[in-house]
């Protein structure tokens, strides 16, 4: 882990626009010319390096944006989407057909629960959640028609942490595919060097930064991805979940201050998680002792950058969880918005929210209350004025 620097792969690559600008050019084009029809026979059977043929299949602009992604993950390669969930859904649909069974985390985002939980059963494929912190449980859950472990990096949003090593031996020991979603943790954590064989993330979030583009990738071995785009069986290429190529475009120039904005964020959510939890908040962070998890965390992390951007404090009561998020909305602190990884903080209580798809029977039996907040901490230079001007918030209504 110390002698990988997924920032380091990032700026290593060196792109030349077609007509020499630093940057790529932009391929503004659905279909591809040929000079030859049996080039073209010959692209469609997958048996043409650089050549293009239709962009749901692939892009030069995707492929860039592609290429850049394994490098910061040390996969072989990636297929970009059209969203998270565009790439996490192809991918789980590709391991698994009628009659097998996925393994998952019970604290995942809500939208893959809910894929998991109400839609794959209609195509034959059961889900266990299982506590995913527990790694004989886990096990325990294994049936001979498992196909898939899958988990979070850093669970949305109670912010368990995977062991991610721990899960790959099981993995390995049932001839299992582990598939980790690491959009809470791109650079933090580099799950393929713990034994993950699938990382997956939303573009939307960290890596891209400015809440502007919804997008995916899937980063793994050359073989898993050209079976995503195989033109007659690949999840990928037939259910379509596309990436245009001008977001894939400013997607690669946001990456660049990827590695600074990671720092800032790991930086000012450890500043605050520290300093609520010595006010006597209850205070969820990977970075504090007092998280279940820390000293897993700390072994599995790349150091420079830290914990991460994302924290959860419980106030009591859905109650007091709105009335804080709107006056710190109406103080400039942040905006009360779902989603992660803005330069502005956003909060938002995600049992009714992002996590809203699980049953409230579900939501108590993992500890998710409804006054949990989860914060993802912004980009603020004084981190100290924003730390005093969120506890005069509380302090006015009374939460602290």
């Amino acid at each position: 882990m110390n002698n990988f620097n997924p920032a380091d792969n990032i700026q290593d690559l060196q792109y030349f626009g077609e007509f020499g600008g630093v940057n790529p050019s932009i391929s503004d084009s659905s279909t591809y010319t040929f000079l030859s029809a049996k080039t073209m026979f010959d692209t469609f059977e997958g048996n043409m390096e650089g050549c293009y043929l239709y962009s749901r299949h692939s892009s030069p602009s995707n492929l860039y944006l592609d290429k850049a992604l394994a490098a910061m993950e040390g996969t072989e390669t990636a297929n970009v989407s059209a969203s998270g969930m565009g790439a996490i859904t192809p991918t789980l649909l590709q391991l698994c057909g009628a009659g097998d069974h996925i393994v998952s985390s019970r604290t995942i985002y809500g939208g893959t629960y809910a894929f998991l939980k109400n839609f794959a059963p209609r195509m034959g494929i059961k889900t266990a959640f299982v506590d995913i912190t527990k790694l004989d449980v886990v096990e325990a859950a294994i049936t001979p028609e498992t196909k898939v472990l899958y988990c979070e990096t850093v669970s949305n949003p109670l912010l368990e942490v995977a062991d991610i090593a721990g899960l790959s031996k099981i993995a390995k020991k049932h001839n299992l595919t582990l598939v980790v979603d690491n959009t809470f943790s791109p650079l933090s954590v580099t799950p393929i060097k713990l034994g993950a064989d699938i990382v997956i993330h939303s573009l939307t979030k960290y890596i891209n930064g400015s809440s502007d583009t919804v997008g995916g990738v899937t980063c793994a071995s050359q073989e898993f991805i050209n079976s995503l785009k195989d033109v007659n069986s690949g999840a990928s290429m037939l259910l379509g979940p596309t990436m245009d190529s001008m977001r894939s475009a400013s997607v690669m120039k946001n990456m660049r201050t990827l590695h600074l904005r990671i720092k800032q964020h790991s930086y000012n959510a450890a500043y605050l998680a520290e300093r609520f939890e010595k006010d006597g908040l209850k205070t969820v962070y990977p970075g504090l002792a007092s998280h279940p998890s820390h000293k897993i965390y700390a072994s599995m992390i790349n150091p420079e950058y830290g914990f991460g951007g994302m924290m959860t404090v419980d106030v009591g009561s859905l109650a007091k969880a709105n009335a804080l998020m709107e006056l710190m909305q109406s103080k400039n602190l942040g905006y009360l918005a779902v989603s992660l990884g803005f330069y502005k903080t956003l909060f938002s209580a995600p049992g009714t929210s992002t996590s809203s798809e699980i049953p409230l029977e579900e939501q108590t039996e993992m500890g998710l209350t409804d006054g949990l907040i989860r914060f993802s901490i912004g980009l603020d230079n004084d981190i100290e004025r924003t730390y005093q001007m969120m506890k005069g918030c509380m302090q006015e209504l009374s939460i602290l």
